[in-house]
Order: C-alpha cells, then sequence, then structure tokens
C-alpha cells in the first residue's frame, strides 16, 4: 500500500517508515505536522494515512482534525490515527465522520507489530480496527444499552475489527452463537435494518461514546 506517515517526534516516524518499508508498503512521505500532511495527501494520494492525533503547533487536536478532514474529503483513503492516551472526545469525533477505513489505536500497540499490521491493512481495506482500550473506554462510558455481559464482549470484539468466525474462536462459542448476540446488539440499537458490517458497529460506538 501507498502510505503517508504524520508524526511529530522523529524517532517514532522514522521507525514507522522503516517498519512499513520492511513489510512490503511503499512510504509516499512522512512528514511532521497536519499542514504538511493535507499537503501531501493533495500530492500524492495515498492507500492510507497513519497520523498522530498531537502535532505542531499547539500539540492539542491538529493531527486529528486533519483527519477528520481527509474524511469528508477524501472518504477513499483509509486513516488510521495514534494516540498516546484514550482520549475520549477526539476518538467520538472520528467516529462521528464517514464510516469505514478509519482507525484509532495507541501508540504503545505499534510495538505490537504484527497488531499494527493488522490495524493497517484492514483500514486500507475499507474496514474499521479501533484500539480495545478505546472501545472499552467507550462501552464503559456509555449506559451499555440493556447488552448483557456476553453481548458486551461480542461488541467489543466487533469494533475491534474482527470477523464473526474470529470472535467465535476467542469467545469460545459458535458462529451461529456470535451472529445471534449481534443480531441482539444490533436489535437493541434500532439498527437492525442499517446496512453494512462497519456501519453497524461505528453507530453503535458513536451512540455509546456521544
Amino acid at each position: 500500500m501507498r502510505v503517508i506517515v504524520a508524526e511529530d517526534s522523529a524517532l517514532l516516524r522514522e521507525g514507522l517508515v522503516r517498519l512499513l518499508e520492511d513489510e512490503g508498503h511503499r512510504v509516499i512521505a512522512s512528514v511532521g505536522d497536519a499542514e504538511a500532511l493535507l499537503a501531501a495527501v493533495a500530492e500524492e494520494e495515498p492507500d492510507v494515512v497513519v497520523a498522530d492525533v498531537r502535532m505542531p503547533p499547539t500539540h492539542t487536536d491538529e493531527g486529528l482534525r486533519a483527519a477528520v478532514r481527509l474524511r469528508r474529503e477524501r472518504p477513499g483513503i483509509g486513516v488510521l490515527v495514534l494516540s498516546q492516551y484514550v482520549e475520549r472526545r477526539y476518538a467520538t469525533r472520528l467516529f462521528t465522520e464517514n464510516t469505514g477505513g478509519v482507525g484509532y489505536l495507541l501508540k504503545d500497540r505499534v510495538m505490537e507489530v504484527d497488531g499494527f499490521l493488522d490495524a493497517l491493512e484492514r483500514v486500507g481495506a475499507g474496514g474499521a480496527s479501533f484500539d480495545p482500550e478505546v472501545v472499552r473506554q467507550l462501552l464503559a462510558g456509555g449506559e451499555g444499552g440493556g447488552l448483557t455481559e456476553r453481548e458486551r464482549a461480542v461488541l467489543e470484539l466487533m469494533a475491534q475489527g474482527h470477523t464473526n468466525p474470529a470472535i467465535a474462536e476467542r469467545l469460545f462459542v459458535s458462529v451461529s452463537a456470535v451472529e445471534k448476540h449481534a443480531n441482539a446488539i444490533f436489535e437493541k440499537f434500532g439498527l437492525a435494518a442499517t446496512p453494512g458490517y462497519n456501519r453497524r458497529v461505528l453507530a453503535i460506538l458513536r451512540h455509546l461514546g456521544a
């Protein structure tokens, strides 16, 4: 995939570039601030952008705002956002944008190379990938919508981007049981008629994180 990396820490930025190139991806630009990110996207048209939430000049939400803008203006480009901590309001803002091709990972997850690369590929393919800790904190902040403990477990794994067979394997249940729990979740949130796997998952997360 063609990737643009936006990270103000030169050390982490170069580490990401080397990791991605070693894994066969083509890093077409690496930049240190949000303005340079938007300019690089306009010039290079990447498949995926990996961007830090906080970048110069204020180190607050420049990267997040750039990611939100990209989701609105160029929905065909995947956006994987990295954050040092679980920043609830930033995650919620990202969830409310165009669904699919979006992810939110804690920076510590980058050290788990296989997981990071898996998230990148999911996002690049139009899927979703959210850090397990981000999902847990968002769910913990919601009322739960009357979900059972097993339904919440299924929801967490769905939000991380796992397929029904993968969820079944992790929870040691059948695929049909996962489908039953998923349907119950969608019914409880009034989403049974909403099309699209990622769309339904993100809609639930938006509801819980609002």
